[in-house]
């Protein structure tokens, strides 16, 4: 492992924008799934098909938040592509939002030390990519501060201010795999990253950069 020590990125991702094919329906799902607060929401010209290259993750504090969430998406419409369970890392599952959106909700704890809550700690957007060394010296040289790499497999990003959305990159077939879909999608990604520095870009793998989006209305 190779661990970059950094000051803050000049460029952070500082909004998450889904494209999606009805926006008040989403609005009503995530609103009731409890992560409104953390996505924007707009109409989608074209809509992509299969896999759409990324995952958005929520870390949470133990086994029983993550049966929350779970269920709390569920329940909202959302189709369960992997059940919580135990694993190497800890305890976790993947849901799959009625706007096509897949989410991970995890913990590193494999017992609760206290009831569920409905507490976000980490909120993550894990995309899928060809050749991780060459988006990571892509984004690097954007401006984004490497935290953590894993040679050809994974890198991760500074966020920048705290709380921030962390930005993480995978190799695709790799992170299909770890969702259990099938890695094969056409069509747009269905996402657009807002960048704290303003500029607008496409990276080597098609995910847009646009002006990050104001921050999302604190639920009522």
């Amino acid at each position: 492992m190779a661990t970059t020590a950094s000051t803050t990125a000049r460029t952070s991702l500082a909004s998450v924008t889904l494209e999606v094919a009805d926006p008040e329906a989403a609005r009503r799902f995530y609103r009731a799934f409890g992560v409104d607060a953390h996505v924007h929401l707009r109409a989608a010209g074209t809509h992509p098909t299969g896999f759409r290259g990324f995952t958005l993750a929520l870390t949470v504090s133990g086994p029983a938040t993550v049966d929350a969430f779970v269920t709390a998406a569920v329940e909202a419409g959302a189709t369960v592509l992997k059940p919580a369970a135990k694993s190497l890392w800890g305890y976790g599952g993947v849901v799959q939002a009625p706007d096509g959106t897949i989410w991970k909700i995890a913990t590193s704890a494999k017992k609760d030390t206290g009831p569920a809550t409905r507490e976000i700690d980490e909120f993550v957007l894990l995309l899928g990519v060809e050749d991780v060394k060459a988006t990571k010296q892509y984004y690097v040289g954007r401006g984004l501060t490497v935290a953590k790499s894993f040679g050809g497999k994974y890198a991760e990003f500074a966020s920048a201010p705290a709380g921030a959305v962390k930005l993480a990159l995978y190799k695709r077939t790799a992170l299909a795999k770890d969702l259990g879909v099938p890695a094969d999608g056409s069509g747009p990604h269905g996402i657009v990253l807002g960048s704290s520095a303003g500029d607008a870009f496409t990276d080597p793998d098609g995910f847009a950069w646009e002006a990050a989006a104001p921050p999302a209305p604190t639920p009522s």
